[in-house]
């Protein structure tokens, strides 16, 4: 079915447009998006990796919360900005404007529909800047709506605490911590005896860095494999500590957005008159399921 990871009471397209209009406390209720990508991930791991590990965690961290906190999740974005990794096969790839364009499609649908709080977590890390471009916007267009997006990892986990100090410092892609849940979320997709480990060399300005570069790159600049970092320690163990400590993050942060408050603003905004207009209520919804 289409929900993947995420519980099927979780997901919000299960729901018919009335269940959605009759929801109580939408301004509250958090929707959340996961992001990903479909790119090379080195000769071990699937294409998939960045869409099944941003939708793995969402769905795990839905699991944990009380069906007291009100969350939903619409399907992942599994096509991003991925022209870094265009010298290999099988990486798709959209264009940052179009990844923004759909971003802020998606979320005038969510304001359109009553919805205020949208929380997008993203799994690929060449893509945060037109995901954040887009946030921005929407909060320009909409001065009670609430955007948040944050990458996957970017909450307390414990992944670091498997890695030796240069995967720690250098790794950035099909290393240790993306093998590891992988090997936790879909391990017949991972091919441990095809792993190799590759680090880029040292950036030659350590006024900006000592650690990864800081130039603009792709991924075949660091040779072949596709690999920038080690894979070669990963475990399922590990990887299911890693999933374990992600989820519990993230479903604390689920909690905490649906119980914030923000600043909101009521001054006219500005690229919001093309969306004006009616949309179906509760109150429509009512009158459409009384027995006639």
């Amino acid at each position: 079915m289409l929900h993947g990871y995420i519980p099927a009471n979780r997901f919000l397209p299960y729901l018919s447009w009335t269940d959605i209009a009759t929801l109580e406390n939408k301004a509250n209720t958090v929707i959340v998006l996961p992001t990903g990508a479909i790119e090379q991930h080195g000769p071990h791991l699937p294409c998939a990796v960045d869409s099944v590990i941003a939708s793995g965690v969402v769905g795990h961290a839905l699991a944990r919360l009380p069906a007291a906190i009100p969350a939903y999740a619409i399907p992942p974005i599994t096509y991003g900005k991925s022209d870094e990794h265009l010298h290999f096969p099988g990486t798709l790839t959209l264009t940052g404007e179009t990844l923004l364009h759909t971003i802020l499609e998606i979320g005038e649908s969510l304001y359109r529909a009553g919805f205020r709080k949208f929380l997008m977590v993203n799994g690929h890390g060449g893509q945060p800047q037109p995901l954040q471009m887009a946030a921005r916007e929407l909060r320009l267009r909409h001065g009670d709506m609430i955007i948040i997006m944050q990458d996957t990892f970017k909450v307390p986990n414990c992944a670091e605490s498997f890695m030796d100090d240069k995967e720690r410092q250098m790794a950035m892609h099909a290393g240790h911590a993306e093998t590891a849940l992988m090997l936790a979320l879909a391990p017949d997709t991972v091919q441990m005896d095809k792993a190799v480990a590759n680090y880029p060399p040292e950036f030659p300005c350590p006024t900006l860095s000592t650690n990864k570069p800081m130039a603009a790159w792709a991924s075949y600049d660091f040779g072949p494999s596709g690999v920038i970092g080690d894979p070669l320690p990963s475990t399922p163990e590990q990887g299911a500590a890693i999933l374990d400590s992600l989820a519990e993050s993230w479903a604390q942060v689920i909690t905490e957005v649906h119980q914030m408050t923000w600043v909101t603003r009521a001054e006219p905004a500005w690229g919001t008159g093309q969306w004006q207009g009616k949309v179906l209520d509760h109150n429509d919804a009512a009158a459409f399921l009384t027995p006639r």
